[in-house]
């Protein structure tokens, strides 16, 4: 029997709070106590990797570490290593939209009175011990950026190789500064473990996200270079992108650093199944962005326009092979959206992972699989995803024909189209339906998270506090419990597949 499930998407950077951006305290544990409220058995969130450029989780410069953005400042309060006066010193911005200039600096401020009030103690201790096989060359890392600068290319010869004599001076001169940076990561353990724990206790399941490509200056290509389609210098001769398509006619170049997967492969791709078992840590479930990239990826060289790029292979179903083997049964999802492929579902299929269908793609075609009765059990439904428009934005392009079209299948749409989308995608087979917290909102446009090649202006929408209200809370616990998705319901895995 397969167990009905649902859930909503909300990136911990769009909480609500004083401090710029969103963290993980008590604005997230109040999050999840309104998730158990209305019935959800899932939260769904982005990359919890420090942030890129404008904020970008998919551009991150250490895929192994969590941002410090989201370290809370009120769990640092309660602890005892920030006082009334060191807030009172930081101004409180605005909360409509993030500012990740102005968060960062002040984040980066309190974190340092934080740890200059910190006495390390036996866990801290035990966690760098732990941690070290990659906390060390993040701080060291972090901590030359700071000195140097970016990309890493540029630090003087000695650094840029890792000379280990090089190495171990830095180690020695900036012992101060690389214990703030481990210390970061200490806490921001910390914090995910305590709202972990609260979503185990309300019985909430967390799904996090895995990037495909670390940023091309990043601790992963100057620790590994040789893993990694880099010239002698560690400078990409191409980079990860997408050709013209429908969606996008001039294609999209990301930017991200590209895998040597032969070497990978020669190492039983060791590096892949660090990284799986690190997110593990912090996730029940992981979603694998970009899933048809581990068969073919397109490569764009440097310099070059998308369009001038090509396909490479990619591991195929040897590395999910080696996933199983080395981390047994982790829960893996498929973003397997864009053009249809076949050879990318069968791979999906034959590594046991559920893929997704977002119903905004659903009306184009009397066969379009993303139609829900066309939907498989063993897949995530969605009426749209952080990479699209809200449904009421998504509606308000519509057509008149396609209006019809919709309003056809639907039934029509006599509670708005965002709820009659939901209804539709909480009454599909698939296990699990997650709803985009804007949708739940029944917001337009103006609170799209994020547009595709747009390079300013993403990321930052937030939460408007005392959004999420008891009508709110019993009505998505009504259509949950009206489809079969509450989570009484929820106590077994699904069966049929081995994701």
């Amino acid at each position: 029997m397969v167990t009905r499930r649902s859930g909503i998407l909300l990136h911990p950077s769009s909480l609500p709070g004083r401090y710029g951006v969103g963290e993980l305290g008590p604005a997230a544990e109040e999050w999840l106590e309104f998730l158990a409220a209305a019935e959800q058995s899932v939260w769904q969130m982005l990359p919890l990797n420090p942030v890129g450029a404008e904020g970008c989780p998919y551009q991150s410069p250490a895929t192994l570490a969590g941002s410090p953005l989201y370290v809370s400042v009120d769990r640092l309060r309660d602890d005892g290593l920030l006082d009334a006066a060191d807030l009172a010193a930081e101004p409180e911005l605005p909360g409509e939209r993030v500012d990740y200039p102005a968060a960062l600096a002040v984040k980066r401020r309190l974190l340092a009175r934080a740890h200059a009030a910190f006495t390390p103690d036996a866990d801290y201790r035990a966690f760098c011990r732990d941690q070290a096989g990659w906390l060390d060359d993040y701080a060291r890392f972090m901590v030359l950026r700071d000195r140097h600068g970016g990309p890493w290319t540029e630090w003087p010869a000695p650094l840029a190789r890792r000379d280990p004599a090089a190495l171990a001076r830095l180690d020695e001169s900036a012992a101060g500064d690389l214990d703030r940076y481990r210390f970061e990561q200490y806490l921001f353990a910390r914090h995910f473990g305590a709202v972990r724990a609260r979503a185990a206790a309300l019985g909430v399941e967390l799904i996090g996200d895995i990037a495909m490509f670390p940023g091309v200056d990043s601790v992963e290509t100057w620790s590994r270079p040789d893993l990694f389609d880099l010239d002698a210098d560690g400078r990409p001769a191409a980079v990860a992108g997408f050709p013209p398509d429908e969606f996008s006619h001039e294609g999209q170049v990301w930017g991200n650093a590209l895998y040597r997967w032969d070497r990978m492969a020669a190492e039983d791709f060791a590096w892949w199944v660090a990284r799986v078992r690190r997110m593990t840590e912090w996730y029940d479930m992981v979603r694998l962005d970009h899933f048809r990239g581990f068969l073919r990826y397109w490569a764009v060289p440097v310099p070059g326009r998308a369009g001038d790029g090509s396909w490479r292979d990619g591991p195929g179903l040897a590395l999910f092979q080696r996933l199983r083997k080395d981390l047994g049964d982790v829960t893996l999802l498929a973003e397997d959206l864009g053009p249809a492929s076949a050879e990318v579902q069968q791979l999906r299929v034959d590594a046991g992972i559920p893929g997704m269908r977002l119903v905004q793609f659903a009306f184009g075609g009397d066969e379009n699989q993303h139609l829900p009765h066309h939907h498989p059990v063993d897949c995530v439904a969605y009426p749209g995803t952080h990479d699209n428009d809200t449904t009421l934005g998504w509606w308000a392009e519509r057509s008149a024909d396609e209006r019809s079209r919709v309003e056809r299948y639907l039934g029509g749409i006599p509670d708005g189209i965002c709820w009659s989308m939901a209804r539709a995608v909480f009454g599909s087979v698939a296990y699990l339906a997650v709803l985009p917290v804007q949708d739940l909102l029944e917001l337009g446009s103006e609170a799209r998270l994020n547009v595709p090649g747009r390079s300013d202006g993403n990321w930052t929408w937030r939460l408007p506090p005392r959004a999420l209200s008891p009508g709110l809370e019993f009505r998505l616990r009504r259509l949950t419990e009206t489809y079969g998705r509450d989570r009484r319901a929820a106590g077994r895995r699904p069966s049929g597949f081995t994701g």
